[in-house]
C-alpha cells in the first residue's frame, strides 16, 4: 500500500498519532531482546561455564536475523499492511523467549536468539516503516520516536529484569517478560494500518527529498546506497559493542555493584547505568531526528557522530570510576541511537516513500553485518587485556563516518538530486 501526498487544505487525520503511539508502544516490548541482554550474559555462564565470547554469539545470531530479514518482512508490509506482520512479530518474540528459558545448549540458545530476532525484526522494520509513510512531513523525528521505544524501552524494565534474574532465576526473567511482551505486542498489532491515498501530508521542504519513489531493486544499484550501509555499519558497530558488553565492561572496571546515590534514588552502578544510558538512548533518536529535520540529515551526522568519538575515548581514558562510567557510557548511548533515526530518514528522503519500509530495511541489514564484530570486540579485549584498544577504534570509526557525511554523502546527493547519469539508474518497467 503506497504512500501519497496529501492534497492541498486537506486535514491530516490524528489517526496517524494512533499509529505512532502504537508503534512506539511496540517497540518498547522488543526494547530488553536487544538491550536487556547484557544482565542474562554473565548468569549464563554461571550455569553452564560456555565462556562470554561463545554466549555472546547469541547475541550476534539475534542482531543478524532482527536485521538481515527485515527487507523480506518490509516486503510484506508494503503489499499487505503492517497489522499482520506485527502480529507475528509478537508470537515468535513470545516463543522465542520462552526456548530461552529452557536453553541448555549453546545450539538451542543459539536457535532462540536467531527466531527472537526474526521476530524483533518484523516489529523494528514495520513500525519504523509506517511512522516513515504517515510523518513525510516530520520524517526524522518521527522515525526517531518510533526507534526510541526500541532504545529507551528497556530502561523501565533494568530493575525488574535485574531483580526476578537474582531472586528467581534468568530462565524465570526469560520466560515472563517474554510471555508478557509478546501478548502486549499482539494486542497493539490490531491498531496497525497503512495510511490511504490522501491521508498522509506532504513532504517537509526544509529538507531536501528525491523527486521519484525507487524500487529496492533500483536502490541498490546506486553508490550512494552503499556508501551509506558502509557507514551505518562503522557507526553501528561502535555501539552495539557497548550496548552487548555494558555489564561485562562495568564488572571489569570492578564497580558494578558498588553504590550509588542519585537524589532519592539508592542503586548500584550497573543498574543506574543502564536506566541512564537507555534514557539517554531513546532520547538521542527524536532528538536528532527533529535537529536534521531543520539543519539536514548530514549536518546533523557530522555533528553528532564527531561528539560520539569523543564518548567512547573518555569511556576508555576516564570511565573507570562510578560517576565517569555512568556519564560516559551515557554519552555513548545518547551519541549512538540516533543512527536509528537518521539512516532511515534520508534513505527515504532520497528513495522515496513508496517502498520506505522494504528500503529502509535493506538500509538496516547492516547493523546485523556490524554486529558481526561484537566478539571481535571481545576478542580485542582479551588479546590487549583492557578495553581501552576497543574504544580507539571505535572513535577512529565514528571520526571517519561524520566526515564522510559531510566530504562523500552531501555531494552524492547533490550529483543525485541532479540526476547525473553516474548516480541515477534507469526505471524499471512498472
Amino acid at each position: 500500500m503506497s504512500t501519497q501526498e496529501a492534497p492541498a487544505g486537506s486535514i491530516i487525520p490524528v489517526n496517524r498519532w494512533i499509529q505512532l503511539v502504537a508503534g512506539v508502544v511496540c517497540m518498547v516490548m522488543i526494547a530488553n531482546l536487544q538491550y536487556g541482554w547484557t544482565y542474562f550474559v554473565d548468569p549464563i555462564d554461571a550455569r553452564f561455564h560456555w565462556g562470554r565470547t561463545n554466549i555472546q554469539i547469541a547475541f550476534t545470531i539475534f542482531v543478524a536475523t532482527e536485521t538481515w530479514l527485515v527487507p523480506v518482512e518490509g516486503w510484506f508490509v508494503d503489499r499487505f499492511g503492517p497489522r499482520i506482520v506485527v502480529m507475528f512479530g509478537g508470537a515468535v518474540v513470545a516463543s522465542a523467549w520462552w526456548l530461552n528459558s529452557i536453553a541448555a545448549t549453546l545450539p538451542m540458545l543459539y536457535l532462540a536468539a536467531a527466531i527472537s530476532g526474526v521476530g524483533a525484526g518484523a516489529v523494528y522494520g514495520t513500525c519504523v516503516g509506517n511512522a516513515l509513510k504517515w510523518f513525510a512531513d516530520r520524517r526524522g523525528f518521527a522515525a526517531g520516536l518510533t526507534a526510541a521505544g526500541f532504545g529507551a524501552g528497556a530502561a523501565a524494565t533494568v530493575y525488574p529484569i535485574i531483580y526476578v534474574i537474582k531472586n528467581y532465576g534468568y530462565d524465570r526473567a526469560f520466560l515472563w517478560f517474554g510471555l508478557g511482551q509478546g501478548l502486549v505486542i499482539l494486542v497493539l498489532s490490531q491498531f496497525l494500518k497503512a495510511p490511504r491515498p490522501g491521508e498522509a501530508p506532504k513532504a517537509a521542504r526544509r529538507v531536501t527529498q528525491g523527486t521519484r519513489d525507487y524500487r529496492p531493486s533500483e536502490m541498490l544499484q546506486t553508490p550512494l546506497f552503499w556508501i551509506l550501509y558502509v557507514m551505518f555499519v562503522l557507526v553501528a558497530a561502535s555501539g552495539l559493542v557497548v550496548t552487548a558488553q555494558v555489564a561485562p565492561i562495568a564488572r571489569d572496571y570492578k564497580i558494578a555493584g558498588l553504590p550509588v546515590n542519585f537524589l532519592f534514588i539508592s542503586s548500584t552502578v550497573l543498574v543506574m547505568a543502564g536506566i541512564v544510558d537507555n534514557i539517554l538512548n531513546g532520547l538521542a533518536r527524536p532528538t536528532f531526528g527533529w535537529v536534521s529535520d531543520h539543519i539536514g540529515r548530514e549536518n546533523t551526522m557530522a555533528i553528532v557522530f564527531t561528539c560520539g568519538a569523543g564518548a567512547y575515548w573518555a569511556l576508555g581514558t576516564i570511565g573507570n570510576s562510578p560517576w565517569t562510567f555512568i556519564a560516559t557510557a551515557g554519552l555513548v548511548y545518547f551519541t549512538w541511537g540516533e543512527i536509528y533515526s537518521l539512516f532511515p530518514a534520508l534513505c527515504t528522503d532520497v528513495y522515496g516513500p513508496k517502498y520506505a519500509a522494504t528500503n529502509a530495511g535493506a538500509l538496516y541489514t547492516a547493523k546485523g553485518a556490524a554486529s558481526f564484530l561484537v566478539p571481535a570486540a571481545s576478542w580485542l579485549q582479551t588479546y590487549t587485556g583492557g578495553w581501552h584498544a576497543v574504544f580507539v577504534v571505535a572513535a577512529i570509526a565514528n571520526i571517519a563516518v561524520a566526515a564522510s557525511a559531510l566530504l562523500v554523502v552531501k555531494p552524492m546527493r547533490a550529483a543525485h538530486r541532479g540526476e547525473v547519469p553516474s548516480m541515477q539508474v534507469a526505471p524499471l518497467a512498472e
